[in-house]
């Protein structure tokens, strides 16, 4: 079973998100390669987990069902980039300007609690953003276009008061979300 843990977005940061999509689109010139992320299936993954054996998913459910040691903060989305680093660019993201410190502390939380019941999880730095869209063909150039759309506004800040843990299928019609636990901060 694909697993990950996400953050919700609420409803009006998903609109700020859709309008930001949409003035990105106009400064991008409607550029055909991109692939746009619906914002109503949209989350900020704090931990992917991957295929995870089916008998391991209850004790995994199990611990993300208590609630979690950190207090209740706010994020707020700011500035664009691109993944990968170098070359033609694969993803467009936005960027956690505020909150990073607390949204660290919740990763590790979740990390330690995954490590406690032997789940292998990736070893890469914790880079907290909001995947925007996908290019389906790119080159090299795409990266300065994206990055010059820059929006300097913060984007609608969003309260956090809980983690989830989520199953991810994936279909040729796009993946599907279905949450199994949910972790509350304190």
């Amino acid at each position: 079973m694909r697993l990950f843990t996400a953050i919700d977005l609420d409803e009006r940061t998903r609109d700020a998100v859709a309008r930001l999509q949409r003035r990105l689109t106009e400064r991008l010139s409607g550029d055909r390669s991109l692939k746009w992320v619906d914002p109503a299936r949209m989350h900020l993954t704090v931990v992917f987990l991957g295929e995870i054996a089916d008998a391991r998913v209850p004790l995994i459910v199990d611990s993300l069902s208590v609630p979690i040691e950190a207090s209740r903060f706010a994020i707020a989305f700011q500035g664009l980039g691109v993944f990968p680093p170098r070359g033609a660019p694969r993803v467009l993201w936005l960027d956690v300007a505020q909150g990073t410190g607390a949204l660290a502390t919740v990763h590790r939380h979740v990390v330690e609690r995954l490590k406690s019941l032997d789940v292998t999880l990736e070893d890469r730095p914790f880079h907290p953003h909001l995947t925007l869209a996908r290019w389906r063909d790119s080159r090299p150039s795409d990266r300065t276009r994206a990055l010059a759309a820059e929006i300097h506004e913060p984007i609608a800040p969003l309260g956090i008061d809980s983690i989830a843990l989520y199953q991810s299928r994936l279909s040729s019609a796009g993946s599907t979300y279905t949450v199994l636990a949910r972790a509350t901060l304190m």
